[in-house]
């Protein structure tokens, strides 16, 4: 089938079965084609509690549709393709965790969105990139346990006045970005501003003029006077970016930085999700009224 033909089919199955399409900023392009709605994993979930479908297809990662279940149990959220993972993510146990905690008795949990149900379910709160600072802050603990991201704990830290002890997890794409990617393209595009994912290394955040979670990076391309920006995060966010400021230039700090799992959904695996109705992702009660506390909390922020 070609891919016009699977998309059209798409669109048409989506109407008679009443579902939406809701596409992280780094799927393919083909794939944010035929989203609803685009854009970063909490605001996703967020989007699928919202609207009226009870039919959610969530083009992501496994975790981002337990979010999207526990923050909407009474919808059918379905995974086109449940190998879709992410590395981080698994980096961290609920096990794990709970041992961790016992070496620091006392101290909270501020769990980034990138975990999975249990993860969270034993955190106090959750954060997101764009607003871990905030949800730090407003903790009146002067030591802060911080999961799973070093790196983003590392920004964390230098943003506050908290101590952060941080799991060693990692974004396996962010953390392959170095400091002589950005200085490359730097001189390839000597006037062009340099945006930085928090997830990044500590060090090539030094280099960059701002920082941004991938929401803000789409909100800022749409405002910003820069004609020029080079982008420190997954390469896949340049489509949605490209296709909205036709006018500015976007380039990729590391053009290899391509998320696999991400890449892992196709036009062929969102028809086939429609049609046979998988993969669906329910979070078990228990563990979903735990974890739903801890995203609530950092909501309420």
């Amino acid at each position: 089938m070609e891919r016009q033909d699977i998309g059209e089919r798409i669109l048409r199955l989506k109407k008679e079965k009443g579902a939406i399409i809701l596409a992280h900023n780094y799927q393919a392009g083909e794939v944010q084609d035929v989203a609803d709605y685009i854009g970063d994993s909490l605001g996703l979930s967020q989007k699928a509690a919202e609207v009226q479908e009870k039919l959610i297809v969530f083009c992501g990662v496994h975790f981002m549709a337990e979010t999207a279940s526990i923050l909407a149990p009474e919808k059918t959220i379905l995974l086109p393709e449940l190998r879709a993972g992410c590395p981080m993510a698994d980096m961290i146990t609920a096990e794990e965790l709970r041992e961790w905690k016992k070496r620091y008795p006392g101290r909270k949990v501020v769990a980034y969105v990138n975990t999975s149900a249990e993860v969270k379910a034993e955190s106090d709160v959750c954060c997101t990139s764009s607003n871990a600072v905030r949800v730090v802050n407003s903790l009146p603990d002067p030591e802060i346990l911080f999961v799973p991201d070093k790196n983003l704990a590392a920004y964390v830290a230098r943003e506050t006045n908290k101590k952060i002890i941080a799991w060693d997890g990692y974004c396996n794409i962010h953390n392959k970005i170095l400091t002589r990617d950005i200085l490359e393209k730097r001189k390839l595009h000597p006037e062009a501003e340099v945006w930085a994912h928090p997830e990044c290394r500590p060090e090539v955040i030094d280099l960059a003029d701002k920082v941004f979670s991938t929401g803000k990076m789409v909100t800022e391309a749409r405002v910003t006077s820069k004609q020029e920006i080079i982008l420190a995060t997954e390469a896949g966010i340049i489509y949605r970016l490209k296709k909205e400021n036709p006018d500015k230039d976007f380039y990729s700090a590391k053009e290899s930085a391509l998320c696999p799992n991400m890449k892992k959904i196709d036009l062929p695996k969102v028809l086939a999700s429609l049609e046979k109705m998988v993969y669906e992702v329910r979070v078990a009660p228990e563990i979903s009224q735990r974890a739903r506390g801890a995203i609530e909390r950092m909501v309420k922020l």
